[in-house]
């Protein structure tokens, strides 16, 4: 558990951090290092020997600054600290001390004190201690470690990963040549995740296994399914675009075969107003123009009952695009980020992911996809591509903001999008 804790703060460490190791000789002070050291280095990891004759080693951090790991037993005075360059080094590398005691006072330091358990030597009590405003992490660090510890994955190196527009964040942990992911929340707020992942698993769909889980804390640990985001894959590989927006649409119609999990929220004709409408509220305004667009919500729920009231609503992913898809060849296509799953019309996944705002999409590839889905579903032609047109302007006007000039034009019986500014 001490080099899991270890492990686990080296991913939260940035330059500037400073880290005292107290504890009496044996306590496991330069252990606690050697694995917060070799976390950070991975590759590159080196032999991390005590600095105790040498007083100071350092080591390249493939993070973008420098580690120091020093050891002041045999300081003869505090002056000796600017002599060793520890001083300097405090403002941008991060710097391990142990004994710190004999450097004089560190304020900004999390104090890390190792004490052996009297009644067995092999476990250690540890304490940190800190600046709340700095050390706000700890707490946290030590309940992931715990967790990972638990789940048998203490030995992993711990990395951050790039997250999404939420709250939440994310890492990688490696094993020799087993991955996991790591997802930290907000305390209490994984159910909807854990019930989604447990609803598509159960219906063969490739979403994250769940290695272990503390969902009070808002901690679990995922199968990592790769790096290769279908956004990635398309920007690299743009030919593979026709085979990949293929294959989601196929994924799409498997999906919509079931019949939606009854704990999702109904993204029906008054939601989906109310969310539109809370854009054409606030967004006008800040722009320095309220009221513009005040009738949009009415005329969203209007036209909803409309054209969309002749298909029963199926399972919608929400964030169905490019970004949160993992491709892995031949294998079904890796689901990321389904958390906020809806109830909704067939055709609102199918635009979040042909019409996806973050990329150019081929005019040929949106058509054969739309058809695609309506040839395999069987569904009305003419009703759907209504639905579609008006669930893409939607979106535009209500998920992604309400622009200016917004609006759903009829024309001969069929709906058109108009969107100054929007960008789609």
């Amino acid at each position: 558990m001490t080099a899991a804790i270890a492990r686990a703060l080296a991913a939260f460490l940035r330059p500037g951090d400073t880290l005292a190791l107290r504890g009496q000789v044996g306590a496991g002070k330069t252990h606690f290092a050697r694995a917060l050291i070799r976390a950070r280095q991975g590759d590159l990891a080196e032999d991390v020997p005590s600095p105790t004759f040498t007083l100071v080693q350092t080591y390249p951090d493939p993070m973008g600054t420098e580690i120091w790991h020093a050891d002041l037993y045999r300081l003869g005075d505090h002056g000796e600290i600017v002599e060793l360059g520890l001083e300097d080094a405090m403002a941008d590398a991060i710097v391990l001390i142990e004994w710190p005691e004999r450097g004089g006072d560190l304020p900004q330091a999390l104090t890390i004190a190792l004490e052996p358990v009297p009644d067995d030597p092999d476990l250690r009590r540890i304490t940190l201690t800190g600046d709340p405003a700095r050390w706000g992490i700890v707490d946290r660090v030590v309940t992931i470690a715990r967790l990972v510890h638990r789940a048998g994955w203490a030995g992993a190196r711990m990395l951050p990963l790039a997250g999404d527009a939420s709250a939440r964040r994310y890492y990688r942990l490696f094993d020799g040549d087993v991955r996991a992911v790591l997802m930290d929340a907000a305390p209490g707020s994984c159910g909807p995740y854990v019930g989604m992942t447990q609803w598509l698993r159960a219906r063969g769909f490739a979403a994250p296994e769940i290695l272990a889980a503390d969902e009070h804390h808002g901690l679990l640990l995922l199968q990592d399914m790769g790096d290769d985001l279908v956004a990635r894959v398309l920007q690299d590989q743009p030919d593979l675009a026709p085979r990949i927006y293929g294959r989601m649409t196929d994924l799409l119609v498997d999906l919509h075969g079931h019949p939606p999990p009854d704990h999702v929220l109904r993204l029906d004709g008054p939601e989906l107003a109310h969310q539109v409408g809370l854009f054409a509220e606030y967004y006008p305004t800040a722009a320095g123009t309220p009221g513009l667009g005040a009738q949009v919500a009415q005329v969203v729920q209007d036209l909803h009952a409309l054209y969309c009231a002749d298909l029963p609503p199926v399972l919608g992913l929400r964030d169905f695009h490019a970004e949160n898809l993992i491709w892995r060849g031949d294998a079904p296509l890796g689901l990321l980020d389904f958390q906020d799953a809806v109830a909704v019309h067939p055709a609102y996944d199918l635009v979040s992911g042909l019409q996806d705002a973050r990329r150019d999409i081929a005019p040929d590839i949106e058509t054969a996809e739309i058809a695609r889905y309506i040839a395999a579903t069987g569904v009305d032609e003419a009703a759907f591509r209504a639905a579609y047109a008006l669930l893409g302007r939607s979106a535009a006007c209500g998920s992604w903001g309400f622009s200016p000039g917004c609006a759903v034009v009829i024309t001969n019986g069929a709906i058109w999008p108009s969107c100054r500014a929007s960008g789609r």
